[in-house]
């Protein structure tokens, strides 16, 4: 799947400000999407909502103040 620009994309508070090795998500009707932030363009991984509130979930509650 391409990587549509109309999409609301949004990278996590924990990625560095240096620009490099950064996933950026858009969340969807039925799931997320995740791609590259280097190539806005690029392909992107669907994931279906279940699939990705499973991973967030597994994730934990964030620490208070950490970014």
């Amino acid at each position: 799947m391409t990587a549509p620009s109309t999409y609301q994309w949004f990278k996590s508070s924990y990625s560095g400000g240096s620009g490099t090795e950064c996933v950026e998500c858009a969340s969807v009707e039925d799931g997320a999407l995740v791609r590259d932030s280097k190539r806005e363009g690029g392909p992107c991984i669907a994931v279906e909502a279940q699939a990705w509130d499973a991973f967030v979930q597994s994730l934990g509650p964030r620490r208070a103040g950490a970014r």
